[in-house]
């Protein structure tokens, strides 16, 4: 009895202790958020005073009473004449401009013209932002004035004469040359091309007609070759690779591209082995003639190589990725693949202890036990295993446990419908340095599992499209301190109530999001032309603005936005039905209509413009 009385005492202190923690936990996190709150409207209190200041001082500037002496002051506080800023700083400025500003800007005045000439401004040129503007006589001209400073050329998509290309020629300290998607681009303009410019590393001739006559002038003339695209070149054969063997050969190469070349076998791989002993990496996609052989028959001498992409290659089967185990893989990329299964990762932690990136797309023979061979992958910091839909909350839960974990910074598990709350709340868990989630079309996920995105603090971009989140999930994802980017397409629980987008919610947003790029606010019938106003004093990276249906912004006002970015959509109509509201917002009275269509109304928001490691993979 005495035993069962101190139990219940005990019991009593430890719940009243565990109130008191989480009485005082509700307390400074109410705190907290109050504090935020204050913070918030004293911003925006003083972004409504700047710009009644603004308000004011133009109204000043309007009255005939001001002083010569102060019109002066204002001109001579404007005037900046950039021709006398240091060379360094004109060079800074210039290296933003494409070629079409930089020839506009030749023709301003003769200061202009002086400071487009300087000589380091012309050592890369890009010619493909200008193909179908600046005639070939034009682009010979620069090249045979600038022929001793240029260093990158690029070419892509230019439909220009022979000649034209021949002049390339010229450039004698060339290292970079794009010639991709070139119709014209020929043998011959290649001969006098690798003739007069030996020093050239990295050369792009992916898409273009070259033979095995170029094949052999590579190793010829091109001894200190690193970088090499044949990608979809279609018209050299397993000879054509042979000679880069010749001479000097192209030994140097440590990047090679060879997608869609189906026209090599087995033998071209060995070629290319016996050539290219020091490739690192290696891009071999949309070859449906890819066979295991051919990987086995290339890695014989490469071993060297730490990247490899086959997309499209549905041949490949487990035999590739234990043929890969005698390289140095750090990263590695399958989709669409149904030959690779869960026998691929049974020795990944012996033979690829370094593996950093893992993208295993739309693999349908992957289950959890892969997940459960990824986790003691110590320097893992990108997974890629959308469309895997054999892998569950287990496997997720095992991969989790290792060390794996603690580097990962881009998940990607879209269409991995049997996840659910248990998964995130793992992910919340053990995935400190998390920044990009997809949990698209995880139809599991619940407002239990939302609630615990908002403790993965790191995360700055988040994918829950086509999930069951609702406008009490929206709320609590609106804690989250760092979140930058968030898609809730085809999320239908959401309704207008979860995302109101009227004037003072714009204005907000631009006293906030100063590093605001794009912004789509099409259908929001309920915005004015203030808001225009407000995005060019807040938002002054606005690069794309999308205004759709936006029924109550006028044509003047969206033609004064489209000076201040880069691109811009407009239009007055009225909403298309299936919006379901009418061009003042109200709901249809006529719901048979509305069609249940996915195309919702769509915000997007990105205060910034990221580079995820997986798309440069």
């Amino acid at each position: 009895m005495v035993l069962r009385i101190q139990r219940i005492i005990c019991c009593h202190k430890l719940t009243v202790i565990l109130t008191k923690w989480r009485n005082t936990a509700r307390y400074k996190n109410k705190k907290k958020e109050d504090e935020l709150i204050s913070k918030h409207e004293l911003q925006l209190k003083k972004w409504r005073n700047r710009l009644l200041l603004r308000g004011a001082s133009a109204e000043k500037s309007n009255f005939p009473e001001q002083s010569s002496s102060e019109v002066s002051l204002v001109d001579e506080t404007l005037e900046c004449d950039i021709s006398q800023l240091p060379e360094r700083a004109i060079l800074q400025i210039f290296f933003y401009l494409s070629l079409k500003d930089v020839i506009i800007c030749g023709q301003v005045n003769h200061a202009w013209m002086l400071m487009t000439q300087l000589s380091s401004l012309w050592n890369a040129i890009d010619f493909s932002t200008v193909k179908h503007m600046i005639p070939d006589k034009y682009i010979v001209s620069t090249l045979q004035r600038w022929r001793l400073n240029v260093l990158c050329l690029n070419f892509r998509g230019c439909l220009l004469r022979p000649k034209t290309f021949r002049s390339a020629g010229h450039c004698r300290n060339l290292q970079e040359l794009n010639v991709s998607d070139c119709p014209t681009f020929t043998d011959e303009s290649m001969r006098h091309i690798s003739e007069g410019c030996p020093g050239v590393l990295y050369l792009n001739l992916s898409n273009t007609t070259i033979t095995n006559r170029t094949m052999r002038l590579l190793p010829r003339h091109f001894h200190n070759l690193q970088n090499l695209s044949l990608a979809y070149c279609r018209r050299f054969t397993d000879k054509g690779l042979q000679y880069l063997n010749l001479g000097n050969g192209c030994h140097k190469l440590i990047y090679l591209d060879l997608s869609g070349c189906t026209q090599i076998s087995v033998q071209g791989f060995r070629y290319i082995a016996n050539s290219c002993t020091g490739i690192l990496h290696l891009t071999i996609n949309d070859m449906p003639t890819l066979t295991d052989n051919c990987v086995k028959a290339l890695v014989e001498k490469c071993s060297h190589i730490t990247s490899m992409v086959f997309t499209g290659a549905p041949h490949i089967s487990d035999c590739t990725f234990k043929a890969l185990s005698t390289c140095k893989l750090r990263k590695i990329r399958f989709e669409g693949n149904k030959r690779i299964t869960d026998a691929s990762f049974k020795f990944i932690d012996k033979n690829y202890p370094n593996l950093s990136h893992i993208y295993m797309a739309d693999c349908k023979g992957i289950t959890d036990s892969s997940l459960r061979s990824l986790s003691p992958l110590k320097q893992l910091t990108v997974l890629n295993l959308a469309n895997c839909v054999r892998i569950g909350d287990v496997g997720l839960r095992q991969f989790l446990d290792g060390p794996a974990s603690i580097r990962i910074r881009e998940l990607n598990l879209s269409n991995c419908v049997q996840l659910s709350d248990v998964s995130v709340m793992k992910l919340s868990e053990r995935c400190p340095n998390l920044n990009y989630l997809s949990l698209r079309n995880c139809e599991h996920l619940t407002a239990q599992g939302i609630a615990y995105i908002v403790n993965i603090f790191s995360l700055v971009s988040i994918d829950l499209s086509g999930t069951d989140i609702s406008n009490e999930g929206l709320s609590v994802l609106s804690r989250h301190k760092k979140l930058k980017e968030l898609s809730v397409s085809a999320c239908y629980r959401i309704t207008d109530d979860g995302i109101q987008i009227t004037d003072s919610a714009m204005e907000m947003l631009s006293a906030k999001c100063h590093y605001l790029h794009i912004l789509d606010i099409s259908g929001c019938v309920l915005l004015t032309n203030q808001i225009l106003e407000d995005l060019q004093i807040g938002c002054k990276q606005l690069r794309i603005l999308k205004m759709q249906y936006c029924t109550n912004i006028s044509k003047n006002a969206a033609e004064r936005m489209a000076s201040k970015v880069q691109q811009q959509e407009y239009n007055s109509n009225d909403p298309p039905r299936w919006f379901g509201y009418d061009r003042e917002g109200n709901p249809l009275t006529q719901p048979d209509d509305i069609t249940s269509s996915k195309g919702r109304l769509e915000l997007t928001v990105e205060k910034s413009t990221y580079s995820s490691e997986e798309e440069a993979a």
